[in-house]
């Protein structure tokens, strides 16, 4: 009897143990910080979408393959006002464009910043609310999207071709409704790495300028910790590096064009070639 006793004790305490740990496994996504891709997953089916697409699927580009010497600048997050002034300022002294990917809600706090500004450059949209796109349904991330397009379209006076997501998250509701608003999803090839460089600035500004080639795409932010102004304070010094190795600052979507015609120029080559052979 004192032994079945013992016995029901153990896998009492078991089961105890076995939903303690479910518990917490429950708590680990909570847990994960934002630059990590969430462990309990999120909602992200692969194909819901509300309406037929007329495309059925949509690039997401890291990098453009293009023998062209353009590198694509891109800053994420804003705009603020501590940091997007600054960042136009030097933009505007070397004349390069960027390609700026923002949050719809500060955008639309702080439009003075950029609607007389844009001129050269270009607005991608980075969510309203800088969300995590990941963890949401087909209608959580329409709305996201929706929201800062219109408002990029009004500050703008064009509809925005690009998209970026917070973090890089990527869920398949994001594709299908950033297929829905014909974008192309532009995530990055090379990334500020402020924290690295903390304690010496320069290095960064090598990092970047030693390590892209013709069609990267650079991920900056002109929003956000101290840390970042580790990258923006070497801009100057990022772009006159671009101009020594003959790199040309572009906007992606540039950077996208510039592509596309050099394999329409192939093509066209290989396809004349063929007929100057077949004539022979």
């Amino acid at each position: 009897m004192g032994e079945d006793r013992r016995g029901l004790l153990r896998r009492a305490l078991t089961v105890a143990a076995g939903i303690s740990a479910g518990a917490a496994l429950t708590r680990i996504p909570d847990l994960v910080t934002s630059d990590r891709l969430p462990l309990g997953g999120g909602y992200a089916p692969a194909g819901v979408a509300s309406g037929w697409s007329p495309r059925g699927g949509l690039n997401v580009r890291w990098h453009v393959p293009t023998e062209q010497p353009f590198v694509a600048l891109t800053f994420d997050d804003g705009p603020g006002p501590q940091w997007t002034p600054m960042v136009l300022d030097v933009l505007d002294r070397h004349r390069a464009p960027a390609t700026f990917f923002v949050v719809g809600e500060r955008l639309t706090r702080h439009e003075d910043l950029m609607r007389h500004r844009i001129g050269r450059h270009e607005l991608g949209n980075h969510t309203w609310a800088h969300r995590d796109l990941g963890k949401l349904d087909e209608a959580g991330v329409r709305d996201q999207l929706l929201r800062t397009h219109v408002a990029i379209r009004r500050v703008a006076g064009y509809p925005p071709t690009l998209m970026r997501p917070p973090w890089g998250h990527l869920g398949g509701s994001t594709l299908v409704i950033a297929d829905e608003f014909e974008y192309d999803v532009v995530m990055w090839s090379h990334q500020m790495r402020e924290k690295r460089y903390a304690h010496n600035p320069p290095a960064q500004a090598r990092d970047i300028v030693d390590n892209v080639q013709p069609g990267s795409i650079v991920l900056a932010h002109d929003i956000g910790a101290r840390h970042r102004l580790v990258a923006l304070n070497q801009l100057d010094a990022i772009l006159n590096g671009l101009h020594r190795r003959g790199l040309r600052p572009v906007t992606v979507s540039t950077l996208i064009a510039a592509a596309a015609a050099g394999r329409a120029s192939i093509k066209d080559f290989r396809a004349d070639q063929g007929q100057m052979a077949a004539e022979k």
